[in-house]
């Protein structure tokens, strides 16, 4: 039996667990990041787009800070997210950009002069100062006031990680790539490390510590189609269902993003729009300012995936032997333009679709439809990053339901959030590393090894009725199918009721492969059951909230309902069960800096409103007047109004050219 001891355990290879080992290793700790491909493979590699920080740098950004970061977080969140989670993430990023820049990432930068851009399909002159030449430069993306993601062409999540790998290794970091996570070793409400499988050898390993970071990722692959890889099944946070303890918030948050290439799934980034690109209908029309005429292509993700679907229903898609899709027309931007800032998208269009996206009109159009993209729940954490109800767990990145998303992320938000996360909580989690000692006995550390072992051995000798593979499909067509962008109580009782009936069948599978090494058979066996956990607390939660809200949108409940909905979902798993227990914690208006409002699409009234949102506005506007009147600056405002928590190091005030 082997046992490996450390001070800090990083479960997860990519931007945000990386990030967190790195802060964890500035403090001297023994740090290990485990992952289940090499780390520079992880998924945040895919990420093309950008990374949104406050530094009103460009000429379209002037003007942006930490406020109007902040209030488009929370707009975009649907008044879902943790108000003051949002606040320690819009302070941080500008100082996570810099700080990235000093490791090595080439971000586009700011080139004096005039430049051509696409708004609104019309060509148009930017004017950047000679004083603002070199600075890093930032793109339009949806849901924003203001320009602000940061990007490096469209391959940023390619070069951050890049990046941050370096610097953990650089510091020392132990990191084990192959491995994977399969439970966790806690006692007493208290977590002491993972038991580990090794992919190669197939052996159980504990790996022990005094404290331990879930960064896994997303869950995109409980879905028929995704743009997520494949090794983002989820697993990272079942090993926290499972042990009881733990809860998981807001899993029924899942964002569909409208640009995925149709039929292969792979993601054309939200810079293709950002940048002035358009969607098309198969008459050619640009509909969008149709239903959008403020924001148009560049809404939230989950208004223009909805509005995509709407338009395709109305008989407006495009016919293909795979299904109807709509058009993405990113040629107006110009070959130029395409081959320096969007060379990766042209790249993946060429190969996967037969078509240059820089080619004049319909030719070089691109097949798109609304995918599983991102997911807004997971391991429900306090600001801190630390598990409230399992002491010693931490987790950040999209693993985790922080919670600064809410109802639906902003594109370039994510990104951010895994470096703003890996520092914020890395920081924290390195404290609590720090100030803890491994107190757990070695036997109970033998008997949970023991335990995996045993049911791998159990799940060896399988010879039931069951395929696991089928059962795997089922799941995702399921939650394809009824757990989708519209949802409604019919369809997610069906899911529900079938995916117990799954969960079930699950335990009554064949293994016919009956070797512990280089079997994908037995692999499936152990993961697909987790799986099927986290798919039942996404249908669970989906199907008893009786609202719509950002992301979760139920036809037969159109209105956001502050009234009844203003509430976090909470599930747990407790063993033995075969579904999930539900619960909620109320979000408080009265402690809100911006209360529940209009969000700024579609028709007015679709709203059922929480009396307190009154009161707390008419506080927020009185507070607000009385200060300004005593020469208040925005620091000192915003902090009367809602206090965060953040370290000092991170809360110090940015500083931006030419703004005091």
């Amino acid at each position: 039996m082997k046992i490996k001891y450390c001070d800090a355990l990083v479960i997860g290879g990519g931007l945000a667990g990386l990030r967190a080992a790195v802060a964890a290793a500035d403090k001297g700790l023994s740090t290990t990041v485990l992952s289940l491909v090499p780390v520079k493979r992880s998924h945040s590699a895919a990420a093309q787009g950008g990374m949104q920080a406050s530094l009103g740098n460009a000429k379209m950004s002037e003007g942006d800070n930490e406020d109007v970061h902040f209030a488009d977080t929370v707009k975009g969140s649907d008044w879902g997210c943790d108000q003051e989670v949002a606040r320690m993430f819009v302070t941080t990023a500008p100082k996570a950009i810099r700080e990235l820049a000093a490791w090595g990432v080439p971000w586009t930068r700011i080139r004096k002069g005039n430049h051509d851009a696409v708004i609104n399909t019309k060509k148009t002159t930017i004017y950047e100062d000679e004083n603002k030449h070199g600075l890093i430069n930032s793109r339009d993306f949806g849901g924003t006031k203001k320009w602000r993601t940061c990007y490096t062409a469209d391959a940023t999540g390619h070069t951050m990680l890049f990046a941050v790998a370096n610097e953990a290794l650089k510091n020392d970091v132990n990191i084990e790539d192959r491995k994977e996570a399969i439970g966790l070793i806690h006692k007493n409400n208290r977590c002491y490390g993972a038991i580990v499988r090794d992919l190669i050898t197939g052996d159980i390993v504990a790996y022990v510590s005094k404290g331990t970071l879930i960064a896994t990722g997303g869950y995109g692959r409980i879905y028929e189609i995704t743009t997520n890889a494949v090794i983002c099944e989820g697993i990272g946070t079942a090993i926290a269902l499972e042990t009881g303890v733990a809860k998981l918030g807001n899993m029924e948050a899942v964002q569909f993003h409208p640009t995925p290439l149709f039929p292969s799934g792979i993601l054309l980034t939200e810079g293709c729009r950002g940048d002035g690109g358009v969607l098309r209908d198969k008459d050619g029309h640009r509909f969008m300012p149709d239903y959008e005429p403020e924001k148009k292509d560049l809404a939230s993700r989950d208004v223009v995936s909805r509005r995509m679907m709407e338009h395709i229903r109305k008989g407006k898609g495009v016919d293909s032997p795979y299904g109807k899709h709509l058009w993405l027309d990113i040629s107006i931007l110009g070959r130029e333009h395409i081959e320096r800032n969007l060379r990766d998208v042209q790249e993946i269009c060429e190969y996967f679709a037969g078509i240059d996206p820089a080619d004049e009109g319909q030719k070089g159009w691109a097949p798109v439809h609304p995918m599983q993209h991102y997911s807004m729940g997971g391991i429900r954490t306090k600001p801190t990053g630390e598990s409230p109800t399992l002491k010693g767990l931490f987790s950040a990145g999209e693993a985790a339901c922080w919670d600064m998303h809410g109802f639906n992320r902003l594109g370039g938000n994510s990104v951010s959030e895994t470096v703003v996360a890996g520092m914020i909580v890395g920081n924290y989690f390195a404290d609590f590393c720090k100030e803890s000692e491994i107190d757990i006995d070695t036997k109970t550390v033998e008997e949970a090894v023991a335990k995996k072992e045993e049911y791998i051995k159990e799940l060896i000798s399988l010879n039931g009725t069951e395929n696991i593979f089928k059962i795997k499909n089922r799941m995702k067509k399921l939650m394809q199918d009824y757990v989708g962008i519209f949802r409604d109580g019919e369809g997610l009782q069906k899911a529900v009721t079938e995916l117990e009936e799954l969960y079930i069948k699950s335990r009554n599978i064949s293994v016919e492969n009956k070797q512990l090494t280089a079997n994908p058979e037995l692999e499936e066996a152990y993961r697909v059951p987790m799986m099927l956990k986290v798919a039942l607390c996404v249908a669970k939660g989906a199907l008893d909230r009786t609202e719509s809200r950002g992301a979760h949108t139920r036809e037969d409940y159109p209105k956001r309902d502050d009234k009844n909905w203003l509430k976090r979902t909470l599930t747990s798993w407790k063993e033995g069960d075969t579904m999930p227990t539900v619960e909620y914690e109320d979000l408080d208006i009265m402690k809100m800096e911006i209360p529940p409002g209009f969000r700024g699409y579609g028709a007015k009234g679709m709203i059922i409103e929480n009396e307190l949102s009154a009161v707390r506005q008419a506080e927020v506007d009185e507070l607000t007047e009385k200060l300004e009147a005593e020469g208040k600056d925005r620091y000192e405002i915003q902090d009367a109004l809602m206090p965060f928590p953040l370290q000092d190091e991170y809360k110090r005030k940015n500083k931006r050219l030419g703004v005091k």
